[in-house]
Parts: C-alpha cells; structure tokens; sequence
C-alpha cells in the first residue's frame, strides 16, 4: 500500500506535538518536516532570511506573533495577513521565530518586550528570521485562547496569545507608504515538505503501547527499524486514520516479511521451511508492572518453533536462537479477545475467541505456547489479523511435523503396569507390552471421541468401539 496524510510527531519528554507528513511505499515509511528552501536567486541558505517590512498605515506590519523566553520558546510569527505588509515581501512564513529586530537580537527576549520592539520600531522594521521546523503545539492555539500567562495585569500580552501587529501600529508617516515589494533579484522562497527520517519497512516492528506497560497509547503509535531507529510516536487526528495507517503499514511489513521468508526457503530442503515469522511482545515473567513485555521474534520453521530477541537476517543466525522447542512437543492456546476499543473493533477481524478472563492483562490479541512441565510463553501481537495468522500457522507447522515425524512412543503406565503407549499419523493410537511387544488395545483416529488430562502427568482418551458403540476410556 502507498498513502500519504499530515499526522503528528509527539515528544513524549517534552509533551509537544507538531506538524509532519507521512509518505508509505511498499518498502519504506518516511517522515517528511516543512521548511522554508530558497527556489530562486543568489541566497541558498534559507536558514536565516533578513526582511525589512514597511508599515502601512492599515494594516501595520500585517503579522501576530506568539511565544516568549518567559515560556521557554521563542517568539514565532503565529499569522500572516493576505495582501498586507509581511505577505507582500513573499519571504516571511508562519512558523518563522524570530532572531532580530532592527539588529537587536531578541532570541532570549520575552512576548511583550519584542511585542514593543516592533510597535516602536518606526516605519521600516528590518527582522531577521529562521523557519522553525518542530514549531511547538502552542502555535496551535486559536486566537485569543486563553494561555498560561505570568502576567494577569490588564493590557499585558499572554505569550501563547497571539498579539496582531497588523492594527494601525505607531506609524508617524500619514501619507500611504508604498508596499513592499519583491525586487527581481531577490531571492524566492517557498515552504515545502522534505524528507527527514526514512524507516525501512522490512523486519520493522510497531509498537501501539507505552514502551513495556499496557498503557495503549491514544490514536498513536511508533514504528521501529530492524537497527533499532525509530519513528517517534506518531499521532493521528481520528482513531479512524489511525487504525487505517496502522494497518497499511502493517500489511507492508507483513509483505515484505512474506518475501524474507521465500528468500529464506530457497536455502532450505522442503522439510525446513520457513511457514511462518514475526514479530510478537512476550509477557516478562515475575517483573513489576512498569517492564511487562519485551519485544521478541518468533518464527515456525522445519521441525522447531524459535524465539529470538533479534530476527535471523543470516543462515547461520537460525542457531543463535533465545530458545528452539520441537513442534510435536507444544501446544498454542488463543487467550481472549479483547473489545473495549470500538476503533480497534472495527480495524481488526473479528475472531470468535473463548475469553479467559481470569487472565489479568489488559492486552488484546494474546496467545500462549505451552512448551512442556506446565512451562508456557505468553505473547501479544499488536493486530486482530496477526493473531489470526499465527493461529493458523501454528495450526500448519505443527500438523505437518507430526505428519513427517509419523510415529512417537512414549514410555508410559496403564491399569499398574509399564507398558508403551504409540501415536501413528497412519494406525491411530495403540498400546502394547513393552517386554513382550504384545498388542493390548489399538484405536484409530476416528474412534477418538475426546480426551482430557490433568495437566501434570495423566491423560484420558475416551475411544468409540466399532462393534458395540461404546465408549471405552483408557
């Protein structure tokens, strides 16, 4: 999938949100910022752009300003006014802070002493500004909403207020002042998105949650890079586009996942193939709620289930597995379901799921993999998709190990004597003396009618006689 759409980069250490866009192809996601790039004529440092504007005697300087160091921000032109003062030069733009007034640098100074600067400045006011790429939320706030200002005194302007130079300002000229106007030569400037970040998609892992804790983030969520970059939390308008990039970008890691494993499985013999990997959060056992999950990579292959903290790029990496189980040997459970968001209700499949609810997390999308002596794994995955593709090929990768495996003993006791006890993919189950090799009893697996076990050590099989119809439990 490709898209494009304005989102929000959130800074969680400093809690301000600003403006970016998002490009998607099939392969990468790329953050692209505005700035101010000079198009034409001799200046290509469009970093800091000196202007010099001529009141006019309506209309002022034709701009607002928000900001202040009181605020711990610089003061930022917050508006422009068409057709006036600061539009005519075509060099100033909202989002520009401002450095000098008349060579005075203002870059510490606080709202109302540039406010005065400005007012008092005469008739032609030369200011010297740089774009502010990451222009806080603050330039956000409607006009006249109310800010946190230090100073309550009548008449005083609120940093986050916007105070409007383009009022009659304290013009001493009476006769109309030409406007300004671009001279030929001059350079042109343009605000334009450029690409700042680009995070390759393949092995790339999203995240919707808080980094380790359950705390789901609110329309948000970040994308990491297999080398760890990040995109920072990106944050959406509406749930609705959130959930609709969420699983646009999803789909692209699961396709190019889908490629890494067709690459993987031309090395491989038919017996070793990769059915299924990806990434998944394992619940960390006996750890305080703050450092629940750690991000791990899971993957199907051959006869073994793997676990990995870093994904195998490599043929040699696939021995450097955290853990490798035998697929025979575990056993996936689909934990709950759960449908508290409605956004994430509608963006998902939805699955018919028996709901446990005696587990206490608050986490949808969860499996387990028990893997032996009442050991399990408990995962998370961040999609209703996901979880339906994992259970489906834990579904495959174990039938078809079981199917190549074709016959498994195990040693066992029955009614007070050892005996062994078979499974055969082609005879069904059949118990016989382990010294004699006499067969006591032998079912197919048609005639298993259900089964049951303590979780520990016993198991129950309730069989179906052919000749009487009875149900005979051993």
């Amino acid at each position: 999938q490709t898209k494009t759409s304005i989102a929000l980069l959130y800074d969680e250490v400093s809690e301000n949100a600003y403006d970016i866009r998002l490009k998607l192809t099939k392969e990468v996601l790329t953050i692209q910022k505005q700035d101010v790039v000079c198009v034409s004529g001799s200046d290509h440092s469009a970093n800091h752009r000196t202007v010099t504007l001529r009141r006019q005697p309506v209309g002022g300087l034709g701009l607002s300003i928000k900001g202040g160091a009181e605020h711990k921000v610089p003061v930022v032109i917050s508006k422009i006014f068409k057709d006036q003062a600061a539009d005519q030069t075509g060099m100033l733009f909202i989002g520009d802070a401002i450095i000098q007034v008349n060579g005075i640098n203002v870059e510490s100074a606080t709202h109302e002493e540039v406010v005065h600067l400005l007012r008092n400045a005469g008739d032609e006011v030369t200011i010297t500004v740089q774009y502010l790429r990451e222009a806080p939320s603050f330039l956000k706030l409607p006009l006249g909403s109310p800010g946190p200002s230090s100073d309550h005194s009548s008449g005083a302007s609120s940093p986050l207020f916007d105070s409007g130079l383009h009022l009659n300002g304290n013009s001493t000229n009476t006769a109309p002042s030409s406007p300004s106007s671009p001279i030929a030569n001059e350079p042109k400037y343009e605000k334009r998105w450029l690409d700042t970040l680009s995070v390759p998609l393949s092995m790339a892992r999203i995240s919707r949650y808080k980094a380790g804790t359950d705390k789901l983030r609110s329309n948000a969520f970040e994308v990491l890079a297999l080398d760890g970059v990040s995109t920072g939390i990106l944050q959406f308008y509406t749930a609705q586009e959130s959930a609709d990039w969420l699983r646009a970008i999803s789909t692209n890691i699961s396709d190019l996942t889908l490629q890494n494993m067709k690459m993987a499985n031309k090395c491989c013999s038919p017996s070793d193939q990769v059915i299924h990997m990806g990434w998944v959060n394992e619940r960390l056992e006996g750890t305080d709620s703050s450092q629940l999950y750690k991000f791990k990579f899971l993957a199907l292959k051959g006869s073994s289930f793997y676990i990995f903290s870093t994904p195998p790029v490599s043929t040699l990496d696939w021995v450097r597995a955290e853990k490798i189980y035998n697929l025979c040997e575990v056993l996936f459970k689909i934990h709950k379901l759960w449908l508290a968001d409605d956004c994430w209700l509608q963006a998902n499949f939805y699955l018919g799921i028996h709901q446990d609810f005696d587990l206490e997390d608050q986490r949808p999308y969860c499996f387990s993999v028990m893997v032996g002596h009442g050991k399990s794994h408990y995962f998370n995955v961040e999609l209703g998709s996901e979880l339906a593709v994992w259970e489906k090929s834990f579904q495959r990768a174990i039938f078809l190990e079981v199917q190549r495996t074709g016959s498994k003993t195990y040693m066992c006791s029955w009614q007070g004597d050892t005996l062994c006890f078979t499974v055969d993919f082609a005879l069904g189950f059949t118990c016989f003396d382990s010294k004699t090799k006499n067969v006591l009893w032998r079912f197919k697996f048609s005639q298993l009618k259900g089964s049951s076990d303590d979780g520990k050590t016993k198991v129950k099989l309730l069989f179906q006689n052919l000749d009487t119809k009875q149900i005979e439990t051993k």
